[in-house]
């Protein structure tokens, strides 16, 4: 490798660059003196190469802007030698005024000081320096003979063009309008989502429409952004005679709908639906919902016949905001009134409309609302038969429905509906199928939840789906798609691992934090002492709750203090124990929420990391508690109803938790004597071993009725699912 020596002159008088190989050979140096009238802008210049050759973080001869040895010469030598040669020419071109040299050098300074920027922000490729300051250069030769730059712009990458035009040196330049309008090409094809950005700063360019017609094609909702501005470039849009343009412009500016409309916009521009239609509904919940139902069903049969189909994903935001804010929450409200009142609602859907109530709901819809309600009503509405539930609504999100069946334990049940055996086996094997091909890890995540309650209820159905994950590898191995083998691989070693009597373990095999098991050092903080902290609400249930939490540690082993908004219990015999639970304040007056916001900053200023952390309350109060969740915390128990369908969101906050919930119910009865197995294994320094530690609960709680809906760490197959699948293909995919 070639060593660069290089020294800038202090006073800025003289400059010198050498070059000098591994055996010490150098080029001869070269010095100019430039004119006192121009010296302070060459030291501008000399600063800015200094603060390039820094920009690695170190201040030296080098700028490692890469592994690549020969690279990072490159760019070095172009940063100093090709700099310095270029500052002499410009200072001694006896063609150039006074103001073209200052211009030039000026210009220079520039284009450093936005390489610098540039490559600090990750925005310019330090391998693209030796081709801007050629291309800068030649832009400089091409004026001195008054020619255009916009061919040799045009012919550069957009990052080097933009390095160069923007020095401001060639401003007056016959071509710079030229190139500035051939970089802004250049911009649209590399970022075409910022099309209409770029537009509302250049109205004018002579290629605005074609440029908006593209860009509104590929950004609907962009374009109805942009048309909805009282701007040139709104006015620009709308004065387009284009059908798209014509009908998102319409309803850009209809006032207060355009973003019902907007759910629709497929339809209406095939002239398949009018603004008319869906003004006579929007104003009724009820038939508003309909339509957006019926509206996806047809979306979804198009695209099932290879049709193209615009924002759709407007119309499935729609339709799940309705199906939670006008039904779920609704009945959820409800949950002390009997049936009669409570579901009232639901009787005048179609059972397609309730299918959609639950695959828009799962993180919403209370236990009680699924079982009582919308499954029941939905079958009763069908005629009991799931066959036909699922050829009405085209099989539209199927892996979804099946995975919220299982996790509420109508799986089995649904299934029963089904014409026979072969038709169960069928489904599955659709279930199952063809992972690979789903965008995201939703598809994958929701087969691995729902196999533990397949197993439990239809261990026959569960072999056919282990062998399908099988099948599925094996098809994948061959095809050499290696998201496939990965996917299939997991779900295969998943399935086997539920059964208890396998030798599987997950964490060798997957290369993940231990499934079995937490010892009790990584609960630990580094004063030895393991922090709890235990979630009360303010509702009459969680006030109850709360006096049986606290009875639990009225004993010789633990001392309770007591604060205004908090109590901390500590443990008086064993391992230091300290767990923190916030008072159940007066729900209506957001006082329980305040208090547990309060102790939680108590908590970090005192340098305490909850490890474990218990939620006590109902399950429309889990999201709450699950926003206070620290990464520190190894163990999470969500004891409310439907916990476990919570489970992802508690792994956002805590990716390597190992989380106990309930699938329906969560009791008292199975909730308190949890605890107290646990905090008895913490005092005394256990580790805790899943498999032995849920026996030992079983033998206190297992009788209670519910018990079997808890499912412990090393069976939330659909959390361990993700954890493996990010580890074996190094990515962060949802």
């Amino acid at each position: 490798m070639r060593m660069l020596v290089r020294t800038l002159a202090v006073c800025g008088l003289i400059v010198w660059a050498n070059i000098a190989d591994a055996q010490g050979s150098a080029a001869p140096p070269q010095k100019f003196k430039a004119d006192i009238k121009r010296q302070l802008f060459h030291d501008y210049v000399d600063r800015e190469q200094k603060a390039a050759l820094a920009a690695d973080g170190k201040a030296d001869a080098l700028l490692a802007a890469s592994a690549d040895d020969e690279i990072n010469y490159l760019v070095t030598e172009a940063l100093t030698t090709t700099t310095d040669r270029l500052q002499q020419q410009i200072e001694q071109d006896s063609a150039f005024t006074h103001t073209q040299k200052v211009a030039y050098i000026r210009g220079l300074e520039v284009l450093l000081k936005r390489f610098n920027t540039g490559y600090r922000s990750r925005r310019f490729l330090p391998s693209h320096m030796p081709e801007a300051i050629l291309l800068y250069e030649n832009a400089i030769a091409a004026s001195r003979k008054n020619e255009s730059i916009e061919g040799l712009v045009r012919s550069a990458a957009y990052p080097v063009g933009d390095l160069v035009v923007g020095s401001g040196a060639f401003d007056q330049n016959k071509g710079f309008y030229a190139a500035k309008l051939e970089l802004l090409r250049k911009y649209v094809h590399l970022h075409p989502q910022r099309s209409f950005e770029m537009l509302k700063d250049n109205v004018e360019v002579p290629f605005r429409d074609s440029l908006i017609l593209a860009a509104g094609r590929r950004y609907p909702r962009l374009l109805y952004d942009y048309a909805a501005a009282n701007n040139k470039l709104g006015y620009a849009i709308r004065k387009i005679d284009d059908p798209l343009v014509q009908t998102v412009s319409k309803m850009a500016t209809s006032g207060g709908s355009g973003q019902i409309y907007f759910a629709f916009l497929d339809n209406l521009l095939k002239g398949r639906m009018t603004l008319a239609e869906i003004d006579a509904v929007k104003a009724d919940d009820v038939k508003f919902y309909r339509l957006l139902v019926q509206t996806r069903l047809d979306y979804i049969q198009r695209m099932q016949k290879k049709e193209e189909v615009l924002e759709l994903a407007a119309l499935t935001a729609m339709l799940e905001k309705r199906a939670k804010d006008v039904f779920i929450k609704t009945i959820n409200a409800l949950h002390n009134e009997s049936d009669g009142v409570r579901f009232r609602i639901l009787h005048q859907l179609t059972p397609q409309e309730l299918y959609y109530l639950i695959v828009s709901g799962e993180n919403e819809i209370y236990t009680s609302s699924y079982t009582r309600g919308v499954f029941p009503i939905m079958m009763q509405k069908i005629g009991n038969r799931g066959d036909s539930l699922l050829m009405s609504v085209k099989f539209d999100r199927f892996r979804k429905f099946i995975k919220i069946a299982a996790g509420f334990n109508t799986l089995n049940p649904f299934l029963k509906t089904l014409s026979g055996p072969e038709q169960s086996k069928a489904l599955m094997a659709a279930f199952v199928n063809n992972l690979e091909r789903s965008g995201g890890l939703e598809d994958g995540v929701d087969v691995a939840d729902s196999y533990v309650s397949i197993s439990e209820g239809n261990p026959e159905l569960a072999r056919y789906v282990l062998d399908l994950s099988k099948h599925n590898y094996d098809k994948n191995l061959s095809a050499n798609n290696r998201r496939g083998m990965v996917m299939y691989n997991l779900l295969y070693k998943l399935f086997l691992s539920a059964d208890t009597t396998s030798n599987i373990n997950l964490s060798e095999e997957f290369g993940i934090p231990p499934v079995y098991n937490v010892s009790y050092g990584s609960l630990a903080d580094s004063n030895n002492r393991v922090v709890m902290q235990v979630f009360f609400y303010g509702d009459e249930d969680g006030m109850n709750i709360y006096q049986g939490f606290l009875r639990q540690y009225n004993n010789a082993n633990w001392k309770t203090t007591y604060s205004d908004k908090w109590v901390q219990i500590t443990s008086t015999k064993g391992k230091p124990i300290l767990i923190f639970a916030n008072k159940p304040l007066p729900e209506e007056t957001g006082k329980d929420e305040e208090a547990q916001a309060e102790l939680t900053q108590f908590l970090s200023e005192k340098g305490m990391e909850p490890s474990i952390v218990i939620h006590r309350g109902h399950s429309y109060y889990a999201n709450s508690t699950i926003e206070h969740i620290q990464p520190s915390a190894k163990i999470v128990f969500m004891g409310s109803c439907g916990g476990y369908h919570l489970i992802h969101d508690v792994l956002k906050h805590s990716p390597d938790a190992h989380i106990i919930a309930s699938k329906q119910i969560g009791r008292t009865v199975i909730n308190q004597p949890f605890f107290n197995l646990l905090t008895e294994k913490m005092r005394n320094g256990n580790n805790i071993d899943w498999i032995p530690f849920w026996n030992e609960f079983k033998r206190t709680a297992g009788g209670a009725e519910g018990f079997e809906d808890y499912i412990p760490p090393h069976k939330n197959l659909g959390a361990i699912f993700i954890k493996a699948y990010r580890t074996s293909m190094g990515e962060e995919e949802e």
